[in-house]
């Protein structure tokens, strides 16, 4: 480590060691993921792949593919690589956009801690984000953390050097605005979190340059007009697609109509429902658990933010207000919820289960620059009572953060558990329906499988066929019209109890067979059925050409 100085900034050397170490760290745990089978655990990861690859996969190719309720940026970043069918059936697709964000991220991390800690203190800060488990095993998945966790890093960083150029050359500082309303836009498109962060931050900007009696910048009126039509584009889109400008939030697919539908009768939807403090406990206690071992997590955070507090306050006028935005998640996640249908479970709190363990994620920056700043004034006390054991004391101080990734990886990651549980629900209807599905197809060459591929995509990548030999729920027309007549659509039907095809199956059972029926503890089971009618090969046919020419 050199001696340079917090003003100094960190030098380009640093900036190369901290992408080479944690490029290494980030193909280290793609190996391990891709060894273990990993990639794939999330059911979300894999739903996330499925809106990718039916963009240009489908019936009906094209950007209105991408859905209501998931925003649309992290899906368009996986455009170029589920193209390649395998990359898509296995999971690298998504690893790709995740681990250059990953990588970014600790980058952007370092390079923040730097304006106003010394070299140890901002390695310190990074080793507890670039080796945190959890972390470490997201970024090798199609999980959309990773990415805002980039975005929200790289934000602080181009808000913190505009301010510090507002007052050396506001030029330069001008010049800033549209890469950080570029991020700004990206973090909108990818998590809703994004747009609180958006509207807080670029407020701020607007109100700094008002003070500075700046505030007629064509610049930030530009860069204003594309930041505030972000989030109206969205709408937009909502509105001409789905014919509700808000269905993200109330469609049938929200989260609110999620919850709806799997909440136990007579008892509250989920622990926090309508209760801000339960909320924010459970919140808390799952960033706790995602960041340190499970005895050190109050610890950790008390002393992240007890740091923060007193660099905000000897600090605020180098740019250190502006890491305040990374405790944002705090009454985001409190308030969401309580009352935004956003549950949250943990294994040591009621239900004792894993479900959205990952957004206390969020917090990881927030503690790892809280760690900085306390690493840098305990190494501060070091150097000026015992400067000979400054060396010493950053060695330990390492140490102890290795041991306490050491610790949480030996206590399972909650992140990594809660994909683990995924898969294993679903693994053996995943097992069992493809290779039912591929003895079919054998005697009935390129025919139409009619069924719901948003809960169960794997279906479609493990019989080895391409999406748009289905007919699914993203094929409008086409899926109306062969719910009205499935055998006469499709060749094979597949349903799940309770679902469209299902009662469609139900309501028109004519010329279909059943040929297999298939079970999964705590999932609807499924059935699939042939279709008898002589005709049902040429009418399938009659789709997809149809689908051709609309496309």
């Amino acid at each position: 480590m050199t001696d340079a100085s917090p003003q100094d900034g960190c030098t380009g050397s640093e900036l190369l060691t901290v992408l080479g170490a944690c490029t290494a760290l980030s193909l280290a745990a793609f190996a391990w993921s891709w060894q273990n089978h990993a990639l794939l655990n999330y059911g979300d990861a894999v739903a996330h792949l499925h809106i990718a690859r039916r963009v240009i996969d489908s019936h009906r190719p094209g950007l209105t593919q991408l859905g209501s309720v998931w925003l649309p940026l992290p899906h368009l970043l996986l455009l170029p690589f589920v193209a390649v069918y395998l990359w898509w059936a296995d999971g690298i697709a998504g690893a790709i956009p995740s681990m250059a964000a990953y990588i970014a991220s600790c980058v952007g991390l370092y390079r923040l801690a730097r304006y106003w800690v010394k070299p140890w203190g901002a390695t310190l800060g990074l080793a507890i984000f670039a080796l945190n488990p959890n972390l470490l095993y997201l970024q090798t998945t199609a999980m959309t953390e990773p990415l805002f966790l980039c975005e929200f890093i790289w934000i602080v960083v181009l808000l913190v050097e505009w301010r510090a150029r507002m007052n050396q050359d506001a030029e330069r500082a001008s010049r800033l605005l549209w890469p950080l309303a570029g991020t700004l836009v990206a973090a909108v498109y990818t998590r809703y979190d994004g747009w609180v962060l958006t509207l807080l931050a670029w407020t701020a900007v607007g109100l700094i340059l008002q003070r500075h009696r700046a505030l007629a910048s064509r610049t930030f009126w530009a860069a204003s007009a594309v930041v505030v039509t972000s989030p109206i584009v969205w709408f937009v889109y909502n509105a001409l697609v789905y014919g509700d400008w808000l269905d993200f939030q109330r469609g049938p697919y929200s989260a609110r109509a999620i919850e709806i539908r799997t909440a136990t009768p007579g008892g509250p939807p989920h622990p926090g429902w309508h209760d801000p403090w339960v909320s924010l406990h459970y919140f808390l206690k799952s960033a706790e658990m995602d960041a340190a071992a499970t005895s050190w997590g109050t610890a950790l955070l008390v002393l992240c933010l007890l740091a923060t507090l007193w660099m905000w306050r000897i600090a605020r006028r180098r740019g250190a207000s502006w890491m305040l935005l990374f405790w944002l998640p705090v009454p985001f996640y409190m308030y969401s919820v309580a009352y935004g249908s956003v549950p949250i479970f943990i294994p040591p709190l009621w239900p004792h289960s894993w479900y959205n363990t990952r957004y206390g994620m969020e917090m990881l920056p927030g503690f790892a620059l809280g760690l900085s700043f306390a690493a840098h004034f305990a190494l501060s006390a070091v150097q000026e009572f015992k400067p000979r054991w400054m060396t010493y004391a950053g060695w330990i101080l390492l140490g102890i953060v290795i041991l306490n990734e050491g610790l949480v990886l030996s206590e399972h990651p909650l992140t990594y558990q809660e994909g683990l549980r995924n898969v294993e629900a679903r693994q053996p209807l995943l097992d069992q329906i493809p290779p039912l599905l591929r003895t079919l197809l054998a005697t009935r060459p390129g025919g139409i499988i009619l069924m719901e591929t948003s809960v169960y995509p794997q279906l479609v990548t493990c019989t080895g066929i391409p999406l748009r030999q289905t007919i699914n729920e993203s094929d409008k027309q086409f899926y109306t019209a062969a719910l009205a007549a499935p055998a006469q659509h499709a060749a094979i039907v597949v349903a799940f109890d309770g679902d469209d095809v299902d009662q469609a199956v139900k309501a028109h059972p004519e010329g279909l067979e059943a040929v297999g029926r298939f079970h999964a503890h705590g999932q609807p089971s499924a059935t699939v059925y042939i279709s008898t009618m002589a005709r049902s090969q040429q009418s399938a046919n009659v789709v997809v050409a149809s689908g051709k020419d609309a496309a």
